[in-house]
């Protein structure tokens, strides 16, 4: 049986580029809707470069925390086609 973390690890892995997830959505996606805090201290810990931590963003459409700071996430979101405009995300969809 998979743990939360992985569950967690698993969905984000999915996020394909050029989309985002919410932490919200992702703590749902993995089984526990109200655990959205605990997606966030859960993808800040990882450093597999197949979890896509960097697509997962705050449900008030701002880009939120990532481990190498938020400039570099929003770096990253937009070379991957994410439109971001005063550091929040226009759309959330996958």
């Amino acid at each position: 049986m998979q743990s939360f973390s992985q569950k967690v690890y698993a969905v984000a892995a999915k996020i394909p580029r050029g989309k985002v997830l919410t932490y919200a959505q992702v703590a749902k996606l993995a089984g526990s809707p109200k655990a959205s805090r605990a997606v966030g201290n859960i993808l800040n810990k990882n450093r597999d470069k197949k979890v896509f931590c960097h697509r997962v963003i705050r449900s008030d459409g701002s880009v939120g925390g990532f481990a190498f700071g938020n400039s570099r996430k929003i770096k990253i979101l937009r070379s991957e086609g994410v439109k971001i405009q005063n550091g929040k995300v226009f759309s959330i969809s996958v």
